[in-house]
């Protein structure tokens, strides 16, 4: 999260940063991950909307992000359209379009590879001035 962390106070003036809460990767009560339990991300699978708001919250709070959540709808609607499970980087541009997809995350997390995405469609924040 810290290399995200940095990228979302880079770009936030110019970039609309979301992180998107879908279904739980890893519940409580399915297949649980090892580091889930050392870091104390303990989440049932949400079976309300009420519930996934209250696990997005948690996770935001656990993982130490900064950047603004969204959470899903209890249909996925937003992990069926971009294959957002378990987890994963998109850049989206201004007509709509996936300028960057990562790999699955959190192995497949790259986000030097989403800088040089971002770098590509938004100008430097401060351009320096040319002088004659």
């Amino acid at each position: 999260m810290p290399a995200l962390n940095k990228l979302y106070q880079q770009y936030k003036e110019q970039v609309a940063f979301y992180v998107v809460y879908i279904e739980e990767a890893h519940p409580t009560d399915g297949w649980q991950m090892p580091n889930n339990i050392k870091d104390h991300v303990l989440v049932a699978s949400p079976h309300t909307l009420e519930d996934r708001n209250e696990a997005a919250h948690a996770c935001v709070v656990k993982l130490g992000i900064h950047i603004p959540a969204l959470v899903d709808d209890m249909q996925d609607s937003a992990e069926r359209a971009y294959t957002g499970w378990p987890d994963r980087l998109y850049v989206i541009d201004r007509s709509g379009r996936v300028a960057y997809k990562s790999k699955a995350g959190p192995f497949g997390f790259h986000p030097d590879e989403m800088a040089q995405a971002l770098a590509k469609l938004v100008p430097p924040a401060n351009p320096v001035k040319q002088t004659h």
